[in-house]
């Protein structure tokens, strides 16, 4: 039993509620217990300008804390290229371009913003998790409207943090948990099992590859968890791939 009363492999109670900017043309603001996001997709009928003539759109994203959503107030950034923000941002990006045919996108750009509201571990997990739901809602607005051929949603893709404590694997670290930790690794994943990213770092002690298969078998089944929240939204009009 861990500090807060959960399983090894249970996950903070995950909260999504869509719809919570009027002007956004996708907005969700996602929670993993304490870790509250604000997830926001913006729609740009002009991408970059380094696309041009490729009939290929884009998706990117931006990421930052807001000044209070940690213990002591953190200076607002000013820009995204400090080094952690950008890192996150590159992320949260990468992993929602796995989510979309760009080629339906045309020429076009959506920006996804996700702004932490308050951190309590796994920032950019809830980011990429909560970031997928708000660009899908974009997507199916953008296709009803006529903006969009077709809706481009290839996958859903979620994320997860999952460290190791005396080779047991914890799913979804909170701040203690993660500020105290040897192994810390997190996954983003698609519906259909395969891996956009796998980010993990021994802090302590080196980690086997018998602890890594344990940390990549409990974030898949993590993920699996966190799909099934994200289709009750998204599912209306994208269903969940199942095997």
């Amino acid at each position: 039993m861990r500090l807060d009363g959960r399983k090894e492999n249970q996950l903070r109670e995950v909260k999504l509620t869509p719809h919570v900017s009027d002007y956004a043309e996708g907005s969700v603001l996602i929670e993993f217990g304490k870790t509250r996001v604000l997830c926001t997709a913006s729609y740009d009928p002009q991408g970059p300008s380094w696309l041009k003539g490729s009939g290929t759109g884009w998706v990117t994203a931006e990421y930052g804390m807001l000044p209070r959503s940690t213990h002591q107030r953190l200076k607002r950034d000013k820009t995204i290229t400090a080094g952690r923000t950008q890192e996150i941002s590159r992320l949260i990006g990468r992993s929602l371009r796995a989510a979309v045919d760009l080629k339906a996108l045309g020429e076009k750009q959506i920006t996804v913003d996700c702004d932490v509201i308050n951190a309590d571990g796994g920032t950019r997990t809830a980011a990429v998790t909560g970031g997928f739901v708000a660009l899908a809602v974009a997507l199916k607005k953008l296709h009803a409207v006529g903006e969009i051929k077709n809706l481009g949603l290839t996958h859903y893709v979620s994320a997860v943090s999952v460290g190791l404590k005396k080779q047991v694997p914890l799913v979804d670290l909170n701040y203690d948990e993660d500020s105290t930790i040897g192994t810390d690794m997190n996954f983003v994943m698609t519906d259909i099992g395969e891996f956009i990213e796998i980010q993990g770092t021994a802090e302590k002690e080196p980690f086997s590859k018998k602890d890594l298969l344990a940390l990549l078998e409990s974030a898949e089944v993590a993920c699996t968890q966190l799909f099934k929240e994200q289709e009750k939204i998204v599912g209306a009009f994208f269903p969940l791939k199942r095997s």
